[in-house]
């Protein structure tokens, strides 16, 4: 649920076959979706403020980056990287945080997470043998 990386590895090393993996690693992030969809915003108060008693800094390179991908792409853009770049809860609570329905969350982040999920699994079960040579 955390880690969207993790579903295909684990259910290639725990001999799921590709289309249970497939589903459980896009059940596995939709339900991370649906949880911090429902507290995205009071969860993004709480690290705000929590930060805010850290003296952290607001804007760091991070942020920024986020951001910008919000303003050039919105939900779409957010919801694309977050399995990549972002982990399913960040990618979450950002579109919340900027003001994506939960209808447009659960839309775009079903889709990425079917994309995605198709494509890494395909990667770690025909080219998963190739990286056991080497390690």
């Amino acid at each position: 649920m955390v880690k969207f990386f993790a579903g295909p590895v684990t259910g290639a090393s725990v001999g799921l076959s590709y289309m249970e993996s497939v589903g459980l690693t896009i059940a596995g992030m939709m339900t991370t979706v649906v949880i911090f969809s429902v507290v995205g915003r009071a969860f993004s108060k709480w690290w705000a403020k929590r930060q805010r008693d850290k003296k952290k800094s607001v804007f760091n390179k991070k942020n920024r980056r986020i951001v910008k991908i919000w303003n050039n792409f919105g939900v779409v853009g957010v919801a694309f990287l977050t399995p990549i770049l972002l982990t399913p809860i960040v990618g979450t609570v950002v579109a919340a945080l900027f003001g994506a329905t939960r209808k447009q969350i659960f839309i775009h982040m079903l889709w990425s997470a079917v994309a995605w999920s198709f494509l890494l699994n395909l990667l770690v079960f025909e080219f998963g043998d190739l990286l056991e040579k080497y390690i």
